[in-house]
């Protein structure tokens, strides 16, 4: 049992605070969206105050870009479809619809424009390496500094 004394806005605070942790085998794994601070444009609006889409969006482009950051120029970002042999999506895009609807738009692996619409609920993304899209001599395309930049917080 725990007889710390807090203050009515101590508990305020903690319970408006995210919770993340992660821990890797390497010690020298580069750190994970859940070991950053929350960028300003991100906790300045409590949770509470939050639909589940929109937290959930706001995570996802966390992990979109992090996940960017440990890729080289040669690859880009794309989302598996866990559970499905509906193959991969390149993420070009993501939405949101309150209260609880998240969705991505991008391409498969053939070039046809794909959509995923999945509720928070259900949201289970595997983020992938692919080779960039762009001829040789274009930069690859970020989506997750892009999403990042939206937030405001670059």
């Amino acid at each position: 049992m725990n007889d710390e004394i807090k203050t009515a806005a101590e508990v305020m605070e903690a319970n408006a605070m995210p919770c993340g942790r992660a821990s890797h085998a390497d010690p020298n794994t580069p750190a994970t969206a859940e070991q950053m601070p929350l960028p300003y444009a991100v906790a300045k609006k409590p949770i509470s105050q939050k639909s589940p889409a929109e937290w959930a969006y706001e995570r996802v482009i966390l992990y979109l870009k992090n996940f960017e950051e440990q890729l080289d120029t040669n690859h880009e970002v794309a989302m598996g479809f866990t559970g499905s042999t509906a193959g991969v999506l390149r993420i070009e895009g993501l939405g949101y619809f309150d209260p609880d609807i998240v969705t991505f738009y991008g391409k498969d692996e053939n070039g046809n424009r794909t959509q995923l619409i999945q509720h928070v609920s259900q949201l289970n993304v595997i983020l992938r390496a692919t080779s960039k899209e762009s001829p040789d001599g274009e930069p690859v395309r970020r989506i997750g500094f892009r999403l990042a930049q939206d937030l405001g917080e670059v």
